[in-house]
């Protein structure tokens, strides 16, 4: 019988069920398994969408999140928690509170706070809870642009957007498209001494939903095998990369990125740029 500490390393993650497959759970499970991790899901909130947009999101009772965490938490050894939609100031403050008694593990948020029309007073509050409960708890926070100005409205610079998220607490913060041109685009990595690197990529003509959910799943299962954060981040990138390549349009909306691109037999095996520059 194999003992637990030679398992397939564990990554605990949080988000929503997106039915048309694109982001939240599905594609924490498929990045995950892609990466040899296991991935113990924890739904957030149900959500009603399809490939274009979103058309209903009821958020789970906050007791039922707590029991789903606590469960996995207390059975299995998880080696990082990546966090993703937390559409209710009593989720953050839950998640605060679990958080807390794990402070070794790794935490990786995606920062998605509003997928439905909501109130901007109330989306604002999501964000000061996030900003004041989450991040200080956090290794890595992952950020695209409009997000990055969302949390960091007081910055007027990226590098000044980057610095008010670190000073909320996050180690380090990934920023993607933080520039873009009609050949590639740029990804920045921060942490408290400012910018650390800048990573280049070949831009891709097809337009798909869930990169953001795959970047981060992706580094969560890289920090799960041991890699230090570094690696972790240029190497989530790269297989980021790959599955925008090789994504699938299933349906009338955006394509889907292929997470599982490495079984296609179809797939070239082309690999993308990943030096930082």
């Amino acid at each position: 019988m194999t003992s637990i500490d030679q398992q397939v390393p564990v990554v605990l993650a949080l988000s929503t069920q997106d039915p048309s497959g694109c982001t939240g759970i599905q594609a924490d499970i498929e990045a995950c398994a892609s990466l040899g991790c296991h991935c113990t899901p924890v739904v957030t909130a149900l959500c009603a969408r399809d490939t274009r947009s979103i058309k209903d999101l009821h958020p789970v009772p906050t007791t039922f999140l707590i029991e789903q965490v606590r469960a996995v938490l207390e059975d299995v050894p998880v080696k990082a928690i990546k966090l993703g939609f937390l559409g209710q100031i009593n989720h953050i403050e839950a998640v605060h509170t679990i958080l807390r008694d794990y402070p070794d593990l790794p935490v990786v948020l995606e920062p998605t706070t509003q997928l439905a029309d909501s109130p901007p007073a109330e989306a604002e509050s999501l964000r000061d809870a996030l900003k004041s409960l989450l991040l200080p708890l956090c290794t890595l926070i992952t950020p695209d642009l409009v997000e990055a100005h969302e949390l960091a409205q007081q910055g007027d610079t990226l590098d000044a957007c980057a610095q008010e998220i670190l000073e909320a607490g996050s180690e380090y913060a990934l920023i993607s498209g933080a520039r873009r041109t009609q050949a590639h685009y740029e990804n920045r990595l921060y942490n408290s001494q400012g910018l650390v690197k800048k990573y280049q990529w070949e831009r891709l003509s097809v337009l798909s939903h869930g990169g953001g959910a795959t970047l981060s799943a992706s580094i969560s299962a890289y920090l799960a095998h041991g890699l230090r954060l570094m690696d972790a981040v240029e190497q989530g990138q790269n297989f980021t990369w790959h599955t925008l390549q090789v994504s699938r349009r299933l349906g009338m909306g955006h394509s889907i990125p292929n997470r599982l691109f490495w079984a296609d037999r179809n797939h070239s095996g082309k690999r993308g740029p990943g030096g930082g520059c």
